[in-house]
């Protein structure tokens, strides 16, 4: 009876130190899905940010293209003018 008893004793340290090993595996596991969350949103900060100076400049284009489009046509017709 004692030899079953220490059998079972034993039997059940083994399997709380798996537990153990389970739930520290699942901790360093866990730290790393944070990490990688916390470097996806950093990434997509970025990347909005570069897509607002993206914006700003293509907007900044528009009004040149526009101004210098004036420009031509004023040009254009002074020469016909002429």
């Amino acid at each position: 009876m004692a030899t079953s008893i220490a059998a079972a004793v034993e039997e059940q340290g083994a399997a709380t130190q798996e537990i153990v090993r389970n739930v520290s595996q699942a901790s360093t596991g866990t730290g790393a899905v944070t990490a990688n969350i916390a470097g996806v949103a950093g990434a997509a900060e970025e990347t909005g940010a570069a897509a607002s100076q993206v914006l700003a400049a293509a907007s900044e284009l528009s009004r040149q293209s526009e101004h210098l489009s004036a420009e031509v046509e004023r040009f254009l017709a002074t020469v016909r003018a002429a």
